[in-house]
């Protein structure tokens, strides 16, 4: 295998022509074959040409899952040209950031997010094409009109690399700038080569994506994974409890991955008959499922649910095996391709130093693979951190045991992990310091219901200032995200800090500090309807879906 020259082109045109009648994209009703999807993505790609985009251009999408953006993405990895998907629950700064930082020369969005790019037009000075799905206001493009009226066989012929980048996916970091991840062709091909391996898939099976195509999951284990199975993807718009099962049952689904959080909610919902009434054989997904709960999970609906170590800077990394004995709480070991001419999955512990340390001894986990992505994009500095001597550091604590299995301590950085979102702890603190009441703020992961965190915002008021739980909600809610939106405010009169004056977040994490009262305020906290209560804790909640 040349490992220099895979990209998803070349593994998207091979899958149809060896299945041109094979249903591949399943949308509610309607089928797409390969043949029919592989036409849709070379009109897309004309389109994209013809509006002046080229290899190496970035293009950025904010839009919910639908054919269309698998259509518009893949027509623009066909040209070399780099998605950068936004969040479609960003805010016009969080989006500007993104459009401005990647240096996007084109947008597609839903119309709903139109007016965002209206504005931010006029600071992006690299932006020069707007497109939307479905009429918008003047001064966007209607790409779903233009792919009807491209001729799929004009599709331009440009030179591809394995290690040329086909997405950004930004993730936060501790500075609070979101990073571009750089994945390339190469990480994703062999992502959806090693995907049915590892899921023990069968040619033609068919996995379920309900996770947002913004994220690398649906990206490179869904997406890339139904053509390397040379089965189907059936895409729903989003995770819905109530949906899930039917549409499972209906479309013949075999595999899916869930967070943490879509599973805790499916073994909650009633139980029913049909519970075992499907076609399913395994899920993936992280966190780690407690042993409990898996069990309940696997007994229930009558599945296997595999859990392991990933990032969007590497879509290998740890992987529980479905044929060895269940270990509690662990990660798994080392996840490698079927082809044994691909470099290896190796994974260390290893001290502050970067040297490695024993069984048993907590230090940071790092990796070598692959499938790593080439760094960050723009940011040297970061990448020289995270890539050092050829090994990716996760930056999460871990160890491993006698037989070189991995178990999960804890996240090294200020990184909350909240319903399947990374949020920086950075980011809301200083969007809470900017509040005119607010001298001071510290925030913290808290425990869930959902195997994840909730998020809990310490802070000192400004003297003579005396802001309310519900006004600071209001403040973050108009300029974050809805899942960076904290759910609990506590009020201190000072923060434990260090010699340096860098903020002792282990006191804070073990309530090692002068409590104040925390407030409550609710699941729905950017709605401010929900009933605010007082808390002597950390007060837990379930999520609707």
């Amino acid at each position: 295998m040349d490992l220099d020259k895979l990209n998803v082109r070349d593994f998207l045109d091979a899958a149809a022509a060896r299945n041109p009648d094979r249903p591949f994209l399943i949308w509610h009703d309607e089928e797409q074959t390969y043949t029919e999807f592989a036409a849709e993505v070379d009109r897309a790609a004309v389109v994209w040409h013809e509006m002046g985009v080229r290899k190496g251009d970035r293009v950025a999408f904010m839009a919910g899952n639908s054919p269309g953006f698998l259509h518009a993405w893949l027509g623009l990895a066909k040209l070399g040209a780099i998605l950068v998907a936004i969040n479609t629950g960003f805010k016009l700064d969080e989006a500007r950031y993104l459009v401005e930082h990647s240096e996007a020369v084109a947008v597609l969005v839903d119309p709903e997010h139109a007016g965002f790019f209206r504005t931010i037009r006029r600071s992006a000075p690299s932006l020069r094409t707007l497109c939307s799905f479905g009429d918008s206001d003047a001064g966007f493009t209607d790409f779903t009109r233009a792919m009807a009226q491209a001729d799929p066989a004009s599709v331009p012929a440009v030179d591809l690399e394995g290690d040329d980048v086909i997405s950004l996916i930004y993730t936060s970091g501790t500075t609070g700038r979101p990073k571009g991840v750089m994945q390339t062709h190469r990480n994703y091909v062999l992502t959806g080569q090693a995907y049915p391996h590892w899921m023990g898939m069968n040619k033609g099976d068919r996995v379920y994506a309900c996770l947002p195509l913004f994220h690398i999951n649906s990206q490179a284990y869904s997406t890339m994974g139904a053509i390397g199975a040379e089965g189907a993807l059936v895409l729903a718009p989003r995770f819905s409890a109530s949906r899930f099962w039917p549409e499972v049952r209906r479309h013949r689904v075999n595999v899916f991955n869930y967070i943490g959080a879509m599973a805790v909610i499916l073994s909650k919902s009633e139980p029913s008959s049909h519970d075992r009434d499907h076609d399913v054989r395994t899920a993936y997904g992280v966190p780690a499922l407690p042993y409990e709960v898996r069990e309940q999970v696997e007994e229930r609906f009558g599945l296997s649910a595999i859990s392991g170590f990933g990032m969007s800077e590497t879509t290998y990394g740890l992987l529980e095996p479905g044929d060895a004995p269940r270990r509690p709480g662990t990660m798994g070991i080392p996840r490698h391709h079927p082809d044994p001419s691909v470099p290896r999955t190796e994974a260390r512990i290893v001290d502050k130093n970067g040297n490695e340390v024993g069984p048993g001894q907590v230090g940071e986990l790092v990796l070598k693979n692959a499938a790593m992505m080439l760094g960050y994009f723009r940011d040297p500095e970061r990448t020289a951190e995270a890539l050092r001597d050829g090994w990716l550091h996760t930056g999460d604590s871990a160890w491993r045991d006698e037989d070189g299995w991995f178990y999960f301590v804890d996240r090294v950085k200020d990184i909350i992990r909240r319903r399947g979102e990374n949020v920086s702890s950075l980011e809301v603190e200083q969007t809470l310091n900017a509040h005119p009441g607010v001298r001071a703020s510290a925030v913290i992961g808290v425990p869930s219901d959902l195997l994840d965190e909730d998020i809990c915002a310490i802070v000192i008021p400004q003297p003579g200032h005396a802001p309310t739980a519900e006004e600071l909600i209001a403040w973050c809610t108009e300029r974050l995200a809805r899942f960076k939106v904290p759910r609990y405010i506590e009020f201190v009169t000072e923060i434990p800090m260090t010699s340096t004056a860098k903020i002792e977040k282990h006191r804070l994490r073990s309530g090692d500090y002068a409590r104040g009262e925390r407030i409550d305020i609710g699941e729905a906290a950017t709605r401010l309807s929900a009933p605010v209560t007082a808390t002597s804790g950390s007060s837990r909640s379930t999520e609707e879906a």
